[in-house]
C-alpha cells in the first residue's frame, strides 16, 4: 500500500480542514470522513499504479525503488485486482458518508457535485497507469497530482468542512503550494526511475533529462514556498501564522540531496519531502488555529 506516501495525501486535506477550523465551526465526523476518504484514494492510487506498471512490464528486477507485492511475487495479479476492488468500495462508502454528514443530504446540487468530483478522483487514481491509454505514461501525471493532491485536497476539504461557504481566491495559494510540493514527490520518483521507465514510459523527467529535471524540482520547491509566503502575508495578524517556516531546513536538505544523488540513492529524498510537506501543513494549519487555544 506504500504507506510512506500517505502523509502526502493527508497534508493537503489536513491543511484545508485546519484552515476551515480557523474560520468556522467544523463537524468533527465530517473531517474524519474526509481523511478516511483521502487515505483510501491514495492507497487505491498506489495499488493501481503497481498493477499497471507490472502489467506493462515497467517494474522489473532492475527497478531502483523498493519492491512491492506484485514485483516481489508475494501477490498475484488476481489478488491485487480484488484488493483494488475493495478500496474502490471503501472510497465510495466513505465518500458518500462524508458528503451526507457535511451537507445533510445527497440530493442537492452541491453534494451531487462533490460526489461527481469524488468519482473523478477514483477514476484518476486508477487511470494513472491502468487502462488502454494511462496518462502516467504520457507525461501527464504532474497535472493530475497538482490538481488532486493540491487544489482538490486543500480547497475540497475546506469546502466540505464549511458546507460550501467561505472559500476565497486566497485559498488557491496554499492549495497550489501543496500541489507544487506533491508534484515534487512525483518528480523525484521519476528521476530515480528514469533508467527503467525509459523503455516504455514517458515522464516529465525523461522529457527534460536528469539535469533539467532537477532544475524543475528546484523550481517546484521554491514556487511552493513563494505561494505559502504570499498566503501568510495576506493573512498576517499573528506571528504564529509563520510556524511552518520551521520546516525550511528539511526542504534545503531535500534539494541538496536531489542535486548530489542519482538513481537508487535518491530514494530517501521521497519520504523526506513527503514528511516535510506533512509537517509544513500541520504547522501552518495549527498556526492559523492558534487563537482557539488562548
Amino acid at each position: 500500500m506504500r504507506l510512506r506516501t500517505l502523509p502526502l495525501s493527508m497534508a493537503g486535506v489536513l491543511l484545508g480542514i485546519l484552515l476551515a477550523v480557523a474560520d468556522y465551526k467544523v463537524d468533527v465526523w465530517a473531517a474524519v470522513l474526509i481523511v478516511l476518504t483521502t487515505v483510501c484514494l491514495q492507497i487505491l492510487s498506489n495499488l493501481s499504479n503497481e498493477l499497471g506498471d507490472v502489467l506493462r512490464g515497467t517494474d522489473t528486477e532492475e527497478r531502483e525503488g523498493p519492491g512491492y507485492g506484485l514485483n516481489t511475487g508475494e501477490m498475484t495479479v488476481g489478488q491485487m485486482k480484488v484488493l483494488i476492488g475493495v478500496f474502490v468500495g471503501l472510497c465510495i462508502v466513505f465518500g458518500v458518508l462524508m458528503t451526507w454528514r457535511a451537507f445533510g443530504t445527497l440530493w442537492d446540487l452541491t453534494p451531487i457535485l462533490v460526489l461527481m468530483l469524488g468519482a473523478a478522483a477514483i477514476a484518476g487514481a486508477m487511470k494513472y497507469t491502468l487502462g488502454r491509454n494511462p496518462y502516467g505514461y504520457r507525461a501527464k501525471g504532474d497535472i493530475y497530482v497538482f490538481l488532486f493532491f493540491g487544489l482538490v485536497a486543500v480547497l475540497g476539504a475546506y469546502f466540505v468542512c464549511t458546507q460550501g461557504v467561505g472559500l476565497t481566491w486566497k485559498h488557491l495559494l496554499p492549495a497550489a503550494g501543496i500541489g507544487c510540493f506533491s508534484v515534487g514527490v512525483l518528480n523525484v520518483n521519476n528521476i530515480r526511475d528514469m533508467k527503467t521507465d525509459a523503455a516504455n514510459r514517458v515522464t516529465v523527467a525523461i522529457k527534460l533529462g536528469e539535469h533539467r529535471a532537477k532544475v524543475y524540482q528546484t523550481v517546484l520547491i521554491c514556487l511552493g514556498w513563494c505561494l505559502m509566503i504570499a498566503f501568510t502575508l495576506l493573512c498576517w495578524p499573528d506571528w504564529r501564522h509563520w510556524l511552518w517556516v520551521l520546516t525550511l531546513p528539511l526542504y534545503i536538505v531535500h534539494l541538496r540531496g536531489v542535486w548530489t544523488r542519482t538513481g537508487r540513492a535518491l530514494d530517501p529524498m521521497l519520504p523526506l519531502l513527503v514528511m516535510s510537506t506533512f509537517a509544513l501543513s500541520l504547522l501552518m494549519g495549527f498556526g492559523f488555529c492558534a487563537f482557539l487555544f488562548r
